[in-house]
């Protein structure tokens, strides 16, 4: 076997791995689209709010002690303890259960009935707010993001690719725990949202505000639900990223990548935000491959976005996306 077809390969591997970290973002994005029609365009910004707020936690720093000091003149920045990774990830699972109650009592609550583009220019205001309490909670240095994820060289997936074809596949332990914990994700999801009482409440409320309400279907209760799970798969999402490469405020940029994935896999589809994410991760990899240096490379910042135009022109609802009939 060719040393050009083991490399390619390796970097499909690689693709379907960033595939799956783009997926998880995509994620949040779809759940709140499937509740109320709307997209969230500060998922991207939760997740890094939800990752400060895990280191934060875990090393025991008191939020906005910046501004605590300043005001009172004091010199306070830790309570001195340490807490253990699952304990500051439950807590910080409570601090987005949190945030989903305010963001459905100050915000949404008032918007019902608002047309879309009124709600999407509220999830704008909603993520440069959350970025500046997110500055002003834990400060903007990078942070180191560690809960005992496992990192480096599979050395299993090293040891059989190398004894099939004389040559080891470098595959990141993080990304394989990353597929495994997207893949459990997934499925928990579309049995929730297809299989369980809340779950057609939200698709109902999806489709008409004000037919959900007829029927009994609170909106409240739907929405401080959906908003905390997709908080959760925001902080998933965070633990991932931020352990990958840091907890930075460039961290809440991921949202521009899963744009692709949404166009690709269509915007009220679970399933298929995993299959483009996966279309996107495998196919920037290669073309990058490939085509990277013949265009002088950095392929991989503009080939997804490239790939989602030519979606929008010929399906535009994506690939398991709902067709959209409106009759005159």
């Amino acid at each position: 076997m060719s040393d050009q077809l083991l490399f390619a390969m390796e970097v499909t591997l690689n693709g379907l791995m960033a595939g799956v970290l783009y997926a998880l973002v995509a994620l949040g994005f779809v759940l709140i689209y499937k509740a109320s029609g709307i997209f969230n365009y500060a998922q991207g910004v939760m997740a890094l709010f939800a990752a400060m707020t895990l280191v934060g936690i875990m090393d025991g720093q008191v939020p906005f002690s910046h501004l605590i000091n300043a005001v009172f003149g004091t010199d306070i920045h830790h309570f001195g303890w340490h807490l253990p990774a699952l304990l500051a990830i439950l807590l910080t699972m409570v601090v987005m259960a949190a945030l989903a109650w305010c963001v459905q009592q100050f915000v949404m609550r008032h918007l019902i009935g608002q047309a879309p583009i009124i709600l999407f220019m509220a999830t704008i205001g909603l993520a440069y707010f959350l970025e500046g309490l997110a500055d002003l909670m834990w400060g903007s240095e990078i942070r180191k993001l560690d809960v005992g994820l496992p990192q480096g060289l599979n050395e299993t997936i090293d040891n059989v690719t190398f004894g099939l074809f004389g040559y080891g596949f470098f595959i990141d332990n993080l990304d394989v725990v990353a597929t495994v914990i997207a893949a459990l994700l997934v499925i928990a999801l579309v049995i929730f949202s297809q299989y369980t009482k809340q779950g057609r409440a939200m698709r109902a409320v999806a489709d008409d505000h004000q037919a959900a309400l007829s029927v009994g279907i609170s909106l409240n209760f739907i929405w401080v639900m959906v908003w905390s799970v997709a908080g959760f798969v925001a902080l998933v999402a965070g633990i991932m990223w931020g352990t990958k490469s840091g907890v930075q405020f460039s961290l809440s940029l991921i949202a521009l990548k899963a744009l692709p994935v949404l166009m690709l896999g269509g915007f009220t589809s679970i399933p298929g935000a995993i299959v483009g994410g996966l279309i996107i991760g495998v196919g920037e990899k290669l073309f990058d491959f490939m085509f990277g240096p013949m265009l002088g490379g950095a392929t991989e910042n503009w080939f997804a976005y490239v790939l989602a135009l030519l979606f929008l022109v010929f399906r535009p609802q994506g690939l398991f996306g709902d067709r959209i009939i409106e009759r005159v």
